[in-house]
C-alpha cells in the first residue's frame, strides 16, 4: 500500500466559501489524494461537473462573549517566569490582551512577568506593547488599562533570596488589588530551569495552597517533559517535592486548538460514525502535522531534540490518542485522559531490530520555499556542519486493542516542507465485492474522511456516485463542511483557552504524568536505537527544501 501524505493536485482542494458542503467530481486518473491511492472510475473525466448543496449550521443565538470562557475565573495574578524571551511575545502575552478584550480575564487581574535581565517596568510595558503590535492584537484604547496589570521584577532563577523578594512583591500585589493570593506560574523557560525554578517557588512558599495569604496555586510547564522516560521520570519527581498533581499543569496548546477539540465532539455526538470506527471498516489512518518553516530561532533546541522528541512524544500522540480512545463514561478532565491511558498503553512496542519497515527519517536539504531560497539544516545557524538531528518522521504504529487490531497509524511531521497542514484522515476499506466489475472494473475508491485542523478547519468526506449519463461510471465527490460556518463571535488562540482552563483549574486539555512516561516509554527505545547505533546516518534520508519530503516513505507498507 502506497501512503502519500498530502493532495498533489491543488484543484481537488479547493475549498469552497464556509457554509457549503461541495461534491466536486472529475478526479484525474490515477490522481493521489490525501494519504491515499485513488484511480478514477469515470470514463470521460472531463464531463464530471461540480455539484454543490448547502449546509445547515444555525446560529445558536448566543451572545458573543458567552462563548470565550464557561465562566469568570477567581481573581489572580498570572506570574510568566521567562518574561523577556519569545514564548512571551509571540505567544503568551498577544492570548491575555486578546482574553482582556473579550472580556475572558477575571476581575481584578494582575500579569506580573518576571526574568533574569534587569530592566522596570516601564521598559517590560513598553517591550510587550512593541509584541502586541507585532502579533496584530494591539488596540490603543484598552491598552492604558491592560499596561496597568503589568508588573515586573527582576529575577535570578537560582537565586533563594530572590525569589523571596519576589514572594513579598507578590503578596504586596495582593493585599493592593485584593486577587486573593491565587497564583498561576507559567514556566516560559528553557527546560533545563524548570526544576530549579520550580524548587524556588516552592521553597519561599509560593506552592502552599490555602495558607499563608495564599489562595491556589498552579504551575504550568512547556514541553518537553524531559528528554526520554529517565528525565521525565526526574522532572516529575522534581515538581512534586512541592506541588501537588492537580497543581502541575503540563501544556500541550495542540489540544487547545478548536478542530483538535471537535475530534472527540464528531465522534461521540454523532451516531453516525461510531458504529464504523474500527477495524472492521478502517484501512488505515493517517495523522500530518507539517510545516514549511525550518528550525528559524530553535537551532540550539532542535539540535538536541530533533522531530521525535519535538513533536511525537507530545502532539502526534495526543493527536492519535484523541482518534483511537474509546468514549469517556462523562465529559470531565480525568475521565478523558483515563481512556487516552488506555490507547498509549495499547501502543505495540516497536521491533528495533526492523526499524526501517516501521520509520522513515529525513532531514532537509537547500531548497526554495515560496519562491525564495532557503538553506539547508546543517547551514542554519546554531547547527552542526555534520548533523544528523532529524527534522522529518513518518512512523507507523499499531494499537494493540480490540478496536485497532491490525489497523496501522501513519503519523508524519517534519519540517521545511511544501506546505504546511495538520489533518487526521480516515481511510476506509474498499467495498468487498464489485458488482460493477463487469462494467467498472474491479477497483472502486474506497470512502475517507478528512478532519481538517490547519490551515483549513473543515470535515470533508468522499464518497462514489454516478456520473450523468446514460454510460455507466463513477465519479469520486468529496463534501466539505467549514468549522466556522455560520458563527460570528470570537475565536480563540489554542493559548488563550488553555489559559482559561488553567485559571479555571480544568486539566482536561493538559498532560498527565503517566501519560507522558507511557509515550517516553513507546519511544525511548527507538530514540537509542537511531542515536547509538552504527548506521545512524544511514537512517537519514535527505530531502530538498520545499518538497513533500523523502521519497523513502513510499517503502513503509
Amino acid at each position: 500500500m502506497h501512503i502519500p501524505m498530502y493532495a498533489e493536485n491543488n484543484d481537488f482542494l479547493d475549498r469552497p466559501a464556509p457554509g457549503v458542503w461541495r461534491a466536486r467530481g472529475g478526479l484525474k486518473k490515477n490522481e493521489r489524494i490525501k494519504g491515499m491511492d485513488m484511480k478514477s472510475n469515470t470514463a470521460d473525466p472531463n464531463i464530471a461537473e461540480d455539484a454543490m448543496a448547502t449546509v445547515i449550521a444555525p446560529d445558536l443565538g448566543l451572545a458573543p462573549l458567552e462563548c470565550v470562557a464557561p465562566e469568570r475565573s477567581d481573581p489572580c495574578t498570572i506570574v510568566i517566569m521567562g518574561a523577556t524571551g519569545d514564548l512571551t511575545s509571540r505567544k503568551l502575552m498577544p492570548a491575555l490582551f486578546d482574553l482582556y478584550l473579550k472580556e475572558g480575564l477575571p476581575d481584578p487581574f494582575l500579569i506580573v512577568g518576571t526574568s533574569r535581565i534587569d530592566i522596570d517596568e516601564q521598559e517590560f510595558r513598553a517591550k510587550m506593547r512593541s509584541a502586541l503590535k507585532k502579533a496584530g492584537v494591539y488596540d490603543e484604547t484598552r491598552w492604558p488599562s491592560f499596561a496597568k496589570a503589568l508588573y515586573y521584577l527582576h529575577t535570578d532563577f537560582e537565586d533563594l533570596e530572590s525569589f523571596k523578594s519576589l514572594a513579598q512583591h507578590l503578596g504586596d500585589l495582593d493585599k493592593k488589588y485584593n486577587t486573593g493570593g491565587n497564583r498561576i506560574f507559567y514556566m516560559a523557560l528553557p527546560p533545563a530551569v524548570y526544576k530549579s525554578a520550580a524548587r524556588m517557588i516552592g521553597q519561599v512558599g509560593l506552592a502552599d495552597e490555602n495558607q499563608n495569604g495564599n489562595g491556589w496555586s498552579r504551575i504550568v510547564v512547556e514541553k518537553p517533559f524531559g528528554t526520554d522516560l529517565k528525565t521525565a521520570e526526574d522532572l516529575d519527581q522534581s515538581l512534586h517535592k512541592d506541588f501537588r498533581e492537580h497543581q502541575i499543569f503540563r501544556i500541550d496548546h495542540y489540544l487547545a486548538k478548536e478542530t483538535v477539540q471537535n475530534v472527540l465532539m464528531l465522534r461521540f455526538a454523532n451516531s453516525l460514525f461510531e458504529p464504523l470506527w474500527n477495524r472492521r471498516y478502517i484501512e488505515y489512518i493517517a495523522i500530518t502535522a507539517i510545516e514549511h518553516l525550518g528550525v528559524e530561532h530553535r537551532a540550539g533546541y532542535y539540535e538536541q531534540s530533533g522531530v521525535l522528541r519535538d513533536m511525537f512524544q507530545n502532539h502526534m500522540m495526543q493527536l492519535l490518542a484523541l482518534t483511537a480512545m474509546e468514549p469517556p463514561s462523562r465529559f470531565e478532565a480525568n475521565q478523558v485522559r483515563d481512556e487516552k491511558i488506555k490507547v498509549f498503553r495499547g501502543l505495540r512496542p516497536f521491533q528495533v531490530e526492523h526499524l526501517k519497515e516501521y520509520l522513515v527519517l529525513g532531514q532537509y536539504a537547500a531548497g526554495t520555499v515560496n519562491g525564495q531560497a532557503v538553506p539547508a539544516y546543517r547551514a542554519e545557524s546554531g547547527v552542526n556542519a555534520n548533523s544528523l538531528t532529524p527534522t522529518f518522521a513518518m512512523m507507523k504504529v499499531y494499537l494493540d486493542n480490540w478496536r485497532w487490531q491490525g489497523v496501522p497509524f501513519y503519523l508524519t511531521s517534519g519540517k521545511r516542507l511544501d506546505q504546511k497542514l495538520t489533518e487526521i484522515a480516515i481511510q476506509f476499506k474498499r467495498v468487498p465485492h464489485s458488482m460493477f466489475r463487469h462494467t467498472l472494473g474491479e477497483t472502486i475508491a474506497a470512502n475517507r474522511l478528512i478532519l481538517g485542523i490547519y490551515p483549513e478547519e473543515t470535515i470533508t468526506l468522499t464518497f462514489q456516485t454516478k456520473n450523468p449519463g446514460a454510460v455507466v461510471c463513477l465519479r469520486t465527490v468529496t463534501m466539505d463542511f467549514h468549522y466556522q460556518q455560520n458563527y460570528s463571535g470570537p475565536v480563540l488562540d489554542a493559548y488563550a483557552k488553555a489559559l482559561i482552563d488553567c485559571m479555571l483549574g480544568d486539566q482536561m486539555l493538559f498532560w498527565r504524568q503517566d501519560g507522558v512516561e507511557l509515550c517516553w516509554k513507546f519511544l525511548t527505545p527507538i530514540l537509542n536505537r537511531c542515536e547509538t547505533c552504527d548506521d545512524q546516518a544511514e537512517l537519514l534520508h535527505f530531502y530538498e527544501a520545499g518538497t513533500k519530503g523523502p521519497r523513502a516513505v513510499e517503502d513503509i507498507k
